[in-house]
């Protein structure tokens, strides 16, 4: 989505988990932690998708839009792509994958733990059109959109979050690369397992 906000033009290549892909030798030695994406640009080999967003800004942004150089107004985007990978996703995934790929039972922390991260997503949400109190859309709603995308797939429930899903239906229509998201997420067999995220 990143890349299609800038107008990159990606040579993406498919690698599937299910298949474990992400464990051979030629994708071990581009990325050893074995996970996806990674960006492979000239010499420069990345991983981890908001560091990778944050270089093809840098270096391929024509503007300042999506990833503000006043240090403010960077920093409370930094701050919620932070909250975002620190928290948000990683509380979503602690709960949500032990169920689908180890048949666990839920856990009830971890599923408090994820309410009071979307809790808290919603209030910043409260009053505001973007996630990191812009006038327009910046990396952070590209990435959180995309970790929301997720949980909906899931069984998560946004109507019950009136800012969420407001900001998430707007995303959904003005986000570049929406319909790339839309099929990267069709192809994960995880969510055809839907689980109970009520308290």
């Amino acid at each position: 989505m990143t890349a299609s906000a800038l107008n990159i033009k990606l040579n993406l290549i498919e690698i599937d988990p299910y298949r474990r892909e992400h464990l051979a030798p030629k994708f071990q030695k581009l990325n050893p932690h074995g996970t996806v994406p990674v960006l492979v640009d000239g010499d420069l080999v990345l991983f981890e998708s908001r560091p990778i967003c944050i270089y093809l800004i840098e270096k391929y942004g024509k503007d300042d839009l999506l990833y503000p150089k006043d240090p403010q107004k960077r920093a409370t985007v930094n701050s919620r792509l932070y909250f975002d990978a620190g928290v948000l996703f990683k509380s979503f995934a602690e709960f949500y994958y032990p169920q689908v790929l180890k048949k666990s039972q839920s856990n009830m922390e971890q599923l408090k733990s994820f309410i009071e991260a979307i809790e808290v997503l919603d209030k910043l949400l409260k009053n505001n059109d973007f996630t990191a109190q812009t006038k327009t859309m910046t990396l952070a709603d590209i990435s959180i959109v995309a970790t929301i995308h997720t949980c909906e797939l899931s069984g998560f429930k946004i109507v019950k979050y009136p800012n969420i899903s407001r900001w998430y239906q707007m995303m959904r229509k003005i986000c570049p690369g929406w319909n790339v998201n839309l099929k990267a997420a069709a192809m994960s067999k995880h969510f055809t397992t839907k689980v109970d995220f009520d308290m």
